[in-house]
């Protein structure tokens, strides 16, 4: 991201730092009030104010561009809700103003104090009567600061993205009030936020690979957790009915476009629930974060050009009731429809399978597992890819789902929906699984690798021993929902820092 030459341009920032100092001037500034957002400042301008008859404005802002006239010179301040051009002028300026004028550089942060007004051209414009320093950047901008261009780089340092990109700036605070809006309809619904441990003794809630870690004082391992499930349902135990928490979960994984080691999720519980009245409250809820952030219910995806790539439609099915106009359709009859094949609950005969693989090449269909596996594994990777509109897949095989409760009509199937927005998965919801005897049944049969196999939780199933409520749960991966509704191409655009691979 630095150019070359960076430590020369550093050393000459050091000394313009230097000389603010020998004039009594702290480069890196102080306590300020009476600064008003750039914006604000903005939609204060009227036409008739003329080049500088508008009202004494004070903002705030780092150094965008400077273009040097000699006594006159301009330049673009940015702040976290905008630009706006700032006029320093000789003849307006006192002197020690005049002589900061002199030390400034790109990418250092300023207050300016001036009438607001406009120049010959029109563009909205502050005359400064008064610059002071803020702070002094001791390293320059991007080579092209109206946007960092590599990649990686911005990554890494999200601190200089932030200002020098726009469009990143705006993604981040899309991102807050997306979470603001979900906390919101959560308690708007009655639920109570908690907290609950993130670090564990065991992890358990999902079948996925920790992170360890060990605490000296007690001399024992612990993990980070990944997923807060085992823990909420706890407090349903213990007589709270409706229970969320915004959690970071942690697990110990592959990086990609859609994962992160470290990310966030919703999780809620509620007492006489089951997964149809988590279903609807998760459409409903996502319908009211679109409405609200963005003012519809279509989401338009598009590219650097600004063409519309692809669009969601969230409305779904008018003619029903809000909270059940999106989708539903069981896991094997999905499967049927986009295959062809037909599940009986009995394995892919050979023909199939190298049908299934001849039909899907570079889809690495292994489909060398039970049938419940095959039948995952099947609508995974070639249907929920494909599922750009919201649809809940209902009936997932209950094997692999061991903290759901079974169908009772078919026990082979659990009570659960994934729904799959944008071709990934964006929340499961069951009907939880209340039954310590059945439960400590299905925590020894889960499908899985050895090594990632969820280990019998004693404490958990003690506390299913005195009795939780029937209840429906569910979980929301809010980075995907938000690269979702934003039309961001990777999880680490919408993640503030991104876990990355040190510099060498």
């Amino acid at each position: 991201m630095q150019q070359e030459n960076t430590s020369s341009y550093e050393q000459e920032r050091r000394q313009k730092a230097q000389k603010l100092r020998e004039m009594g001037i702290d480069p890196f500034g102080g306590r300020t009030e009476g600064v008003t957002a750039i914006d604000q400042v903005r939609a204060l301008h009227k036409s008739e104010f003329g080049q500088d008859g508008g009202p004494v404005v004070k903002v705030a802002g780092r150094i965008m561009l400077l273009r040097d006239m000699g006594k006159l010179a301009f330049l673009r301040l940015r702040d976290a809700s905008g630009d706006i051009q700032v006029a320093v002028d000789k003849r307006r300026l006192d002197e020690t103003s005049w002589n900061v004028r002199g030390l400034l550089d790109l990418a250092d942060q300023i207050v300016a104090e001036g009438k607001l007004g406009t120049t010959k051209t029109g563009e909205i414009t502050i005359w400064a009567t008064k610059v002071t320093m803020a702070s002094k950047a001791l390293l320059p901008p991007p080579a092209k600061w109206e946007g960092l261009t590599d990649v990686e780089a911005r990554y890494r340092q999200r601190y200089v993205d932030l200002w020098a990109n726009p469009e990143v700036m705006k993604l981040a605070k899309l991102r807050i009030r997306i979470v603001e809006e979900v906390r919101a309809f959560m308690r708007g619904r009655g639920f109570v936020e908690v907290e609950t441990p993130m670090m564990q003794s065991q992890a358990g809630g999902a079948a996925a690979r920790p992170f360890k870690t060990h605490h000296n004082a007690l001399d024992m391992d612990m993990f980070l957790r990944i997923a807060p499930e085992l823990y909420l349902k706890r407090l349903l135990v213990g007589g709270m009915p409706k229970v969320f928490e915004l959690n970071r979960n942690f697990r110990n994984e592959g990086i990609s476009p859609r994962h992160n080691p470290e990310f966030t999720m919703l999780e809620a519980y509620e007492a006489y629930g089951n997964f149809e009245t988590m279903a609807e409250m998760v459409e409903s809820m996502i319908c009211h974060v679109a409405q609200k952030v963005f003012g519809t219910l279509r989401i338009e995806h598009k590219n650097a050009a600004c063409e519309v790539t692809k669009t969601i439609n969230l409305e779904g099915d008018a003619s029903k009731p809000t909270g059940q106009r999106w989708r539903r359709v069981r896991m094997d009859e999905i499967v049927a429809e986009r295959t062809g094949w037909k599940f009986d609950g009995q394995p892919l005969s050979a023909e199939l399978i190298e049908g299934l693989r001849k039909a899907n090449p570079g889809k690495d269909l292994k489909l060398n597992g039970s049938p419940a596996e095959q039948l995952t594994e099947t609508y995974e990777k070639l249907i929920e890819p494909t599922l750009i509109d919201p649809c809940f897949v209902t009936h997932v095989p209950s094997v692999v789902i061991p903290l759901a409760r079974e169908n009772k009509d078919n026990p082979f199937f659990a009570d659960v929906y994934e729904l799959a927005i944008n071709g990934q998965e964006i929340s499961p919801g069951y009907t939880e699984l209340n039954d310590p005897d059945v439960q400590a049944k299905h925590f020894q049969h889960q499908v899985g690798d050895k090594e990632e196999q969820q280990k019998t939780d004693d404490d958990f199933l003690t506390a299913l021993k005195y009795g939780m409520p029937p209840a429906g749960g569910m979980g929301m991966g809010v980075d995907r929902l938000i690269m979702m509704l934003t039309g961001a191409e990777s999880i680490r655009d919408i993640i503030l820092f991104p876990l990355m691979r040190p510099q060498e």
